[in-house]
């Protein structure tokens, strides 16, 4: 791969084999190293799991990271983005890490020569939480073919949700939305569905942050019990699920809000799991990116 911007980019070979580079990293299989390359890691937005797990992945791959804080960079001074990464490949270096407010900021630089990993645009993609998620439902069934998948809640403003249905789908899943109408999303396509309906019969319950910070003043009038009610996973819906069931959530978790505190690290959970798996994901993403 050149770069890695968006799961439509990929195709399922692409994504099966960045799973399978992945879990030889995880289980010792191969000892890579990027030794003597140079990244940057470019956060727009606030993160700790996408930001720290690249920075671990870089770290294990032995990278060489330049240091750039938007708030000590030109950025502050009025500096564009692509002014802020040709300035970055111009000093040296190998690769850049992007997240950003603005979907689709990577177009603009793709003709640069140096691989941009997309680490989330605006409500737009976030290819490498994809990958890990796909990662840990592979490592947990062993394929994807006719997994029956809900994804709940803010859909309208996930990029994971969007990445996840094309892969899913793509991959052979049957993927199907629970949401408040306010945050589905049509333009995807997809079959929203009382949670409560298929709560005993899907494979994945596949839970989704709400996302406030992109939500206009005054949309909805939020209220945290009541969205737990209705669209949370509480206990009562847990001991639904089938026996071989998991839950998964791309984090931060509200707990209570999206998922009962006490399910957070339940044996269906597979959320720290997840974290960890983004480590080899992205190593993974990076060794085939970075030449």
């Amino acid at each position: 791969m050149q770069h890695l911007v968006s799961m439509e980019k990929l195709s399922t070979e692409d994504i099966k084999h960045l799973i399978e580079v992945a879990s030889q990293y995880k289980h010792g299989e191969v000892r890579p190293s990027l030794k003597g390359k140079y990244i940057a890691n470019l956060f727009f937005e606030n993160s700790t799991r996408t930001k720290c797990s690249f920075e671990m992945a870089e770290h294990r791959l032995e990278m060489k990271q330049i240091n750039f804080e938007i708030a000590t960079s030109s950025v502050q001074k009025g500096e564009s983005l692509y002014d802020t990464c040709r300035t970055l490949q111009s000093i040296g270096c190998d690769a850049l890490v992007i997240r950003h407010h603005e979907n689709n900021y990577y177009d603009e630089l793709l003709h640069m020569g140096i691989p941009i990993i997309n680490a989330g645009d605006g409500s737009g993609q976030h290819p490498t939480q994809s990958l890990l998620d796909l990662m840990t439902i592979y490592e947990a069934f062993g394929r994807f073919e006719a997994l029956n998948i809900v994804i709940c809640g803010d859909i309208k403003n996930s990029r994971v949700a969007r990445s996840n249905y094309q892969s899913l789908t793509a991959l052979g899943a049957n993927v199907v939305f629970s949401s408040p109408d306010i945050w589905q999303d049509e333009t995807m396509g997809g079959t929203y569905v009382d949670l409560d309906d298929v709560i005993d019969k899907v494979d994945i319950v596949m839970l989704l942050r709400v996302q406030h910070e992109r939500h206009d003043e005054g949309d909805i009038t939020f209220d945290a019990k009541a969205y737990h009610a209705q669209y949370g996973l509480n206990e009562a819906r847990y001991n639904r699920l089938k026996e071989d069931a998991i839950i998964m959530h791309p984090a931060p978790v509200n707990r209570n809000v999206e998922i009962a505190d006490a399910l957070v690290e339940a044996p269906k959970s597979r959320i720290f799991k997840q974290m960890q798996n983004g480590v080899y994901l992205r190593m993974a993403v990076l060794t085939e990116t970075i030449r």
